[in-house]
């Protein structure tokens, strides 16, 4: 009795240094320590990206909308709104941005290409610097000024691709304008990505001249105001307030809190897989960390049972383990913390050229986050198996039995899951993208522990041991003899293969269809803007250039303005895309015939069906329309109603001339129109286009082949970065497997040891092993397969809005991964189980 009292006297301070001490030299730790580091710092890796990133976009949202707040629309804004920003003392400048042809003369060439068209006013811009050149990679200066009637002011890329100089002339449509400087900072332009047509910039008072606004042109005006923060804030609440009233359709603010939308699309898809692939390596850590724990809760069964039996508390006891699993998880968060800042910079030099390499330092967010989901991963999955090494009897723990859960341990686990997953979900910044993520691999693993619990039952009950191989009999049996483990084992190979298999689906089946190349003989050129008189003689073009197939559709521009008689507005519908469908204008069209790339999935075409229109089936679906449903656009003032009698399937990637709404007949008397082709381009005549473009200086020729080769690079830079922490969802599905692999080591090496004390040979045993294996392996690879198709379509349909069918192979292929790589983690895991001598393992095990 003289000693218990002086072991109850023991700080479970002091006690908790010395285990981590301990439990550190003898590496008890390591892949604890490795699991919530990989977590923690895939994580704060895309934190500290999309901090910098949002943090960026704030700083410099007013020069990117070029104002305090812009006012843009499709027609040319009411008077309303100039007059009401000067009268609350606010400067206002007005420009007018449209894609065009920009051209060199014939004696300089001829060449033609798509350039992006801005008339700017005085004052432009109000926010931002205007950087210009005398020439190309001459030195550049800040101005304020803009150009001068009769001159312009273009991008390098466009005078390289025109052979041209600053000097000299540039036609645009009927005018003709002379080159004097060269862009090079335009500070509302938007980010790299947004547009890829170089800038032409010129003075408002030249547009006319152009000829080159014509009914059916699409264009943009933009307001852009500013002032002083009080004035802003009257202004935009007083034209928000007029943009919200009945009837008013077409106006979009554009303020400090939302920027310019269209330039954030691209990052914030780049966003969604870099957290997909974060949230990946988070819940494959959680379950490398509860393996491990289970691992080092058994190992330390004999510390328990000497410190219960010289009379040390459960409660020390707990909170000595609590200590030292905090400390752990401390340095583990520092440590991944540290690492993800460090691999977020690989991300911005992969996007390169879409993000601005000068973000801001991050803020103090992904540092408590990965703080936070470290010690919350330790807590959560690590403590509880430890915990229960407190709560069980001394007698108990000397016969190894950790026992059942207690209620402790369970709130613990219950409140560190919920925890977790609150977590996951904040860090995946897409409740959508976070709840199929975080639900699927819940309801995963459920699944996989009913499967393989009855798949061991019934691998016990189909195997014949009287004439089985010997070696298949021992495998069943040993798996049937702790089917606890053998389903742990079997649910934990399934979860890391979830992960990678779902990786390589992503990576090859939807990022694929993102990218997905146009077909050989698709369109190359589509052409805008041609005007009724010149259709003949545009189409005799086209023939004697040897194009023979080439689309041709009317392209009439209108407005939805009523669904069966009642007026509409972007707020009678709820989702964004919706209210954005409502709030646009569209190109409608007419032909007496069905297009024959648009087939009819409801209803009926016939041919010059007076009142009769025929809708995209997305778009009805998407604004809740249905056959026989009566719609109202205006056109040009005029409003021209219609029936739906059928729906078509489009194919928007289709590079074909698609429409979301056609009016089945010939002729659509009274209505502005122009008309659209798309066709591909001669390939040995390279003066094509430079000659289509002098023959019809008006029109708006669309070289595809250059913008889609510009799309793809930029593609392959967000693929980059996403490949990029792919290393880290690789590594952390590696450790999962190894710990699976190895769970039950001990298990194996007692029980190995007395097959071999009995006669059995060291190459039965290896086939007993490898059968065991390769029959977890494929269950495993099987179901963890099937699981992945079910959330990559989910993901696919819901968050990333692709249209994807899961090829019949993924099965097949990850049950054969699944065994091949738990035969590999095996055999680096297990290879010493069967070297080490038979003694030394039964006197290893009789001492423990």
């Amino acid at each position: 009795m003289a000693v218990a009292p002086a072991s109850l006297s023991v700080s479970f301070w002091s006690l908790g240094w010395r285990s981590l001490w301990r439990d550190w030299r003898a590496g008890e730790l390591r892949l604890l320590l490795l699991a919530v580091t990989l977590a923690v710092a895939a994580l704060t890796a895309v934190g500290f990206f999309a901090d910098r990133l949002q943090g960026g976009l704030a700083r410099d949202a007013r020069a990117l909308i070029g104002g305090d707040a812009v006012l843009s629309s499709d027609n040319a804004t009411p008077p309303a709104f100039q007059q009401q920003a000067k009268a609350l003392g606010l400067q206002t400048t007005q420009t007018l941005g449209f894609p065009t042809m920009g051209r060199a003369r014939d004696e300089e060439g001829g060449a033609a290409r798509l350039v992006a068209l801005k008339a700017v006013g005085e004052g432009y811009p109000l926010r931002g610097s205007l950087r210009v050149a005398e020439a190309p990679l001459g030195p550049d200066a800040a101005t304020r000024e803009i150009p001068a009637p009769g001159t312009a002011w273009v991008d390098a890329a466009l005078l390289v691709a025109l052979d041209l100089s600053v000097g000299q002339p540039l036609l645009l449509g009927d005018a003709q304008l002379r080159v004097t400087r060269v862009i090079v900072v335009e500070p509302d332009r938007g980010a790299g990505f947004m547009s890829f047509a170089p800038r032409v910039m010129i003075n408002t008072a030249d547009l006319p001249a152009t000829g080159l606004v014509q009914p059916a042109s699409r264009l943009t005006y933009r307001l852009a105001v500013a002032g002083s923060d009080p004035a802003v804030k009257r202004f935009v609440d007083w034209a928000q307030a007029q943009i919200e009233q009945p009837g008013v359709r077409g106006l979009r603010l554009e303020s400090l809190e939302g920027g310019r939308p269209e330039m954030q699309r691209t990052l914030e898809r780049a966003e969604k897989f870099l957290n997909l692939v974060a949230l990946l390596a988070a819940l494959l850590c959680a379950v490398a960390v509860a393996i491990a724990a289970r691992g080092f809760a058994q190992r330390h069964l004999d510390d328990c049972a000497m410190l219960r039996v010289l009379g040390l508390s459960q409660g020390s006891m707990a909170r000595a383990y609590t200590l030292e699993f905090a400390l752990v998880g401390l340095f583990a968060s520092a440590l991944g913390v540290f690492l993800g800042y460090v691999v977020h910079h690989g991300f911005v030099l992969l996007l390169a050229g879409l993000v601005d390499a000068s973000l801001p330092a991050p803020g103090p967010a992904p540092v408590l986050l990965g703080l936070g989901m470290g010690l919350t991963l330790m807590m959560a999955f690590g403590l509880p198996p430890v915990l229960q090494l407190a709560k069980v009897p001394p007698l108990r723990v000397i016969r190894r039995d950790v026992g059942q859960l207690k209620p402790a341990s369970l709130a613990v686990l219950g409140l560190g899951v919920a925890g977790f997953a609150a977590l996951l979900l904040a860090a995946s910044r897409d409740l959508l993208l976070g709840a199929i993520a975080v639900g699927g691999f819940a309801g995963a693993v459920l699944l996989f522990a009913l499967a393989s619990y009855a798949a061991v039952r019934l691998l016990r009950a189909s195997v014949n041991e009287a004439t089985a191989p010997r070696a298949l009999v021992m495998a069943t049996r040993q798996l049937s003899a702790r089917p606890a483990y053998a389903v742990v084992q079997i649910s934990a190979l399934a979860v890391g293969l979830l992960a990678l298999v779902l990786l390589v689906l992503l990576r090859t089946d939807l990022i694929a269809s993102w990218r997905n190349a146009t077909p050989p003989d698709a369109p190359n050129r589509f052409v805008i803007n041609v005007q009724p008189d010149q259709g003949e003689a545009f189409q005799q073009a086209l023939r004697q250039a040897g194009v023979r197939r080439f689309d041709w559709y009317p392209m009439i521009r209108g407005r939805l303005v009523s669904i069966n008689g009642k007026a509409i507005s972007p707020d009678d519908f709820t989702s964004d895309r919706a209210q954005r469908l409502v709030d646009r204008e569209f190109n409608l069209s007419h032909s007496a015939t069905l297009p024959e790339h648009n087939p009819v999935v409801a209803g009926r075409w016939q041919e010059n069906e007076a009142d009769a229109l025929s809708v995209e089936e997305g778009l009805a679906e998407e604004l809740g329309l249905k056959l026989g449903d009566r719609l109202g656009f205006d056109i040009a003032g005029q409003v021209s109603e219609g029936r739906i009698t059928s729906l078509r399937k489009v194919d928007w990637g289709s590079m074909r001339v698609n429409f979301f709404v056609v009016f089945p007949v010939a002729q659509v008397p009274d209505a502005p129109v122009s008309f659209i082709s798309a066709f591909r381009a001669p390939d040995a005549d390279l003066q094509f286009d430079n000659a289509l473009v002098r023959q019809f200086p008006n029109i708006t020729n669309v070289d595809m082949s250059q913008t889609i080769a510009q799309v793809q690079r930029v593609l392959g830079q967000v693929i980059g970065a996403v490949e990029f922490l792919f290393a880290f969802t690789l590594a952390a599905g590696l450790v999962v497997l190894l710990a699976a692999i190895t769970a039950t080591r001990g298990e194996r090496e007692r029980e190995f040891a007395i097959l071999r004390a009995v006669g059995a040979g060291s190459a039965l045993l290896r086939q007993v092993q490898r059968i065991e294996l390769l029959g977890v392996g494929l269950l495993a690879g099987f179901l963890a397969s099937v699981v992945a198709v079910v959330v990559g379509w989910a993901l696919a349909r819901f968050v990333f809005e692709f249209t994807w069918t899961a090829s019949l192979w993924v099965p097949l292929a990850g049950s054969l991964a699944g065994a091949v790589l738990a035969l590999l983690a095996g055999w680096w895991g297990l290879r010493s189980v069967l070297k080490t001598p038979v003694v030394e393992t039964l006197r290893r095990a009789a001492s423990v």
